[in-house]
């Protein structure tokens, strides 16, 4: 695995599926920030299709509509559709990610933390999903909501000493330094 983290306001993502498996991955799609979306479900449940909203595009994607896509998400469908889905998806061009179903993933989500523009990520790649919820709950009561407070400071700051024309390893040692002095992490 090689982690990466995808700006969801650059990247068209599509979304299929029912039920609560899709409900929860539009919640994080969302909390992401994904405006470039389109969510494909079959007559989805009333508080489902008022968090989709004007983003419900249909039933199921054609292959022309999945040819737009960056990513995929497929969620809440039998293994045999999900299978189907994800094979059109990856020809024409998208990465899948198909909710539990490993064989049929080409990237997986971690478990994850925000606070504020601060993301904190843990992944067992597929193999312990409890282990990675475990972890998570621990960071989070070691990185509580004043965090995302603190990573806006430290990007104010790095601002300016990058408008004063600081290098990158005189950044990261002043980083550090104010990490410290803030006792942030002690």
């Amino acid at each position: 695995m090689f982690p990466i983290l995808i700006d969801t306001a650059s990247v068209k993502i599509v979304l299929i599926g029912e039920g609560e498996d899709a409900q929860r991955r539009l919640r994080l799609l969302d909390d992401a920030g994904a405006v470039r979306l389109d969510v494909y479900a079959r007559d989805p449940a009333p508080d489902y299709a008022e968090a989709i909203g004007d983003r419900l595009r249909g039933g199921r994607p054609s292959a022309e509509a999945l040819k737009t896509a960056g990513v995929v998400f497929i969620a809440g469908l039998e293994e045999d559709e999900s299978a189907k889905l994800a094979r059109a998806a990856r020809e024409a061009g998208a990465l899948v990610n198909t909710e539990d179903r490993r064989a049929l993933c080409d990237f997986h989500v971690p478990s994850m933390l925000r606070r504020g523009d601060l993301t904190l990520t843990v992944s067992t790649g597929g193999k312990s999903p409890g282990l990675a919820r475990r972890l998570k709950r621990y960071l989070a009561e070691k990185f509580g909501p004043e965090w995302g407070g603190r990573l806006d400071e430290l990007a104010r700051q790095r601002e300016m000493w990058r408008d004063e024309g600081t290098g990158i390893a005189e950044l990261g040692r002043r980083t550090d330094a104010l990490i410290d002095e803030k006792g942030w992490l002690s």
